[in-house]
């Protein structure tokens, strides 16, 4: 019981394993249920242990200890005792629909068998376990105090629930595993960002830039056109942000990722549009909020193979559309250079936006990574999307996937560990920027960003840290019409300096890239982030890391870290 009790009070199954499950849960599907687990048992030591929910429901409410409980209290330090109160009532908030009916999808089925290696029903069942398991989980994620531990237990649809330790000290183990890699990689890159910083002899001059957060004097006109590719019957509804310049102005998209839309970068099309820029933002149909929170009920997907092919090919035929525009338009006739084009996305947008500057699909690699005994261990949980691609019917239409319209690209919390593999990421030429954040669950910064910056063959690249900042710190809020549920503080972050921070780093880097403006240059460096870093959400830039140097920061060899752990 000890070591039981140790391991639910980590830090690791707190902040890894729920904050997952806050992640993905749904809100609807799942009948309520009279019965709720009364106690909860355990092996140790060839013994068989229990304890009743009720008494741990006491003394995370009270602190009082009763004599069943006082059993267990001599074997735990009063330090982790008090870990196990916190731990037992610390709410991670759930909102009423955050990927609707993820847990009926594959993927999410994927993590109920993973779970119920862990938690298992104590007595015979009426239901399946995996029903009984997402039935507890959804049902204690919509308690109004959030998805706690004491609420899981209290929702398990049984008399009582066991907790298979052996497989808990495993996975707490991988979990464990998984922080302290990612710790490793984050100190790597800040020790490496300090160095670049100290080579830059002439600092003072940084702090006297003008701030690039600060929008532009440029006024911008937003135009909202329907454009309907027939041949693969994609509607793509499309914000432009048309600058009022006499000169043709560059271009930028913007990719939304996976359950949001083009309401959500508003925040940084204004941006760049109040500096010249045109902004173009597409809503991918098939992987918008509308499409995710309309996933049927144990039947479809959260996305389809074919969508790792059709969002760069939606970004492509809106370009084509635009340069017809461009041509003849009135309101667009001459007013786009539409062959200096940098793209912006994050997630699965960060994805799209690789694809398009030269990122190739590595099928060896998914079929390496997606064989059941890797994907059994794995809790990089980006790597069950990834492993979607291989369902890709058409296959003709990847080698087009590439625009060499395309000048740059920024990548935000992107996925890239197996969909595209070392082979497939260097294939990009263009100049890239690399954004990752310490706290990502879904698309963990040292398997998605870190380590694929090392594979990038251009000589212009940049790797940036949000050290504190979460998969949607960097994602601004939706229009009320698009009916997202907004996410709670806790999974957010700092968004407000997030934000700053994509003003800041996008500008210069496409006004020096697409634009050819060369004085931009020196906000991209170390020297200026530390200039410009907070203490809420800290900012380090790198232009170089090998993943030689990645490894010995690690304590592995070169070439051995893997995507899956």
């Amino acid at each position: 019981m000890n070591s039981l009790l140790n391991k639910w009070t980590s830090s690791v199954s707190k902040h890894s394993l729920l904050l997952v499950l806050s992640i993905l849960l749904p809100t609807s599907g799942v009948n309520h249920h009279a019965i709720a687990a009364e106690r909860v048992y355990t092996s140790y030591s060839g013994l068989e242990l229990s304890i009743s929910v009720a008494t741990l429901e006491v003394y995370a409410k009270t602190g009082f200890v009763n004599e069943e409980l006082a059993i267990y209290q001599q074997y735990l330090p009063p330090k982790q005792f008090q870990e196990l109160r916190q731990m037992l009532h610390t709410p991670v908030k759930v909102s009423s629909v955050v990927l609707s009916q993820f847990l009926y999808t594959p993927q999410g089925e994927f993590l109920l068998r993973r779970l119920g290696e862990v938690i298992q029903s104590k007595t015979i069942e009426t239901e399946p376990e995996l029903n009984a398991l997402r039935s507890a989980l959804v049902l204690a994620a919509s308690e109004p105090e959030g998805l706690t531990l004491l609420n899981l237990l209290r929702k398990y649809p049984t008399n009582g629930i066991y907790i298979n330790l052996a497989q808990s000290l495993t996975i707490a183990g991988e979990l464990q595993k998984i922080v302290n890699k990612t710790h490793q990689a984050i100190a790597v890159v800040t020790k490496k960002s300090n160095l670049e910083a100290s080579s830059i002899h002439n600092t003072k001059g940084l702090s006297q830039l003008p701030d690039l957060a600060n929008h532009g004097k440029i006024p911008a006109q937003k135009y909202t056109l329907k454009f309907f590719d027939s041949a693969r019957h994609r509607l793509l509804l499309t914000d432009v942000y048309l600058p009022r310049i006499k000169k043709t102005a560059p271009v930028i998209v913007i990719s939304h990722g996976l359950g949001s839309d083009s309401s959500n970068f508003q925040y940084l099309a204004t941006h760049l549009a109040s500096h010249g820029f045109a902004v173009v933002v597409p809503n991918h149909p098939s992987s918008d909020a509308k499409q995710v929170r309309g996933v049927s009920q144990q039947a479809n997907e959260v996305i389809s193979p074919e969508e790792f092919q059709d969002r760069p090919l939606d970004v492509k035929y809106v370009l084509n559309q635009l340069e017809i525009s461009n041509q003849s338009d009135g309101e667009f006739k001459g007013k786009l250079n539409l062959q200096e084009v940098g793209v912006f996305g994050q997630s699965l947008g960060g994805y799209t936006a690789l694809a398009l500057a030269g990122g190739k699909i590595n099928f060896g690699q998914l079929q390496q990574d997606c064989k059941p005994e890797k994907l059994n261990k794995t809790w990089n949980m980006s790597v069950l999307f990834q492993c979607r691609a291989l369902g890709i019917k058409n296959k003709s239409l990847l080698d087009s996937l590439q625009d060499k319209r395309v000048k740059a690209a920024i990548a935000v919390n992107p996925i890239t560990s197996s969909i595209f593999g070392k082979s497939g990421i260097n294939q990009i030429k263009v100049p890239v920027m690399l954004i990752g954040s310490s706290e990502d669950t879904i698309a963990p910064a040292l398997y998605e960003q870190i380590l694929p910056f090392s594979w990038l063959a251009s000589s212009q690249k940049y790797l940036a840290m949000l050290v504190g900042g979460t998969h949607f710190t960097t994602i601004g809020n939706s229009h009320p019409s698009s009916k997202q549920v907004p996410l709670s503080p806790d999974l957010v972050g700092d968004a407000v300096q997030a934000h700053r921070y994509m003003n800041i780093l996008s500008l210069p880097f496409f006004q020096t890239y697409v634009a050819n403006n060369a004085e931009y240059a020196p906000y991209l460096s170390a020297a200026y982030a530390k200039t410009i870093s907070s203490h809420s959400l800290g900012l380090s830039i790198v232009k170089s890391l090998t993943s030689t140097e990645l490894a010995q920061g690690l304590g592995a060899e070169p070439n051995t870290i893997s995507p899956q752990y």
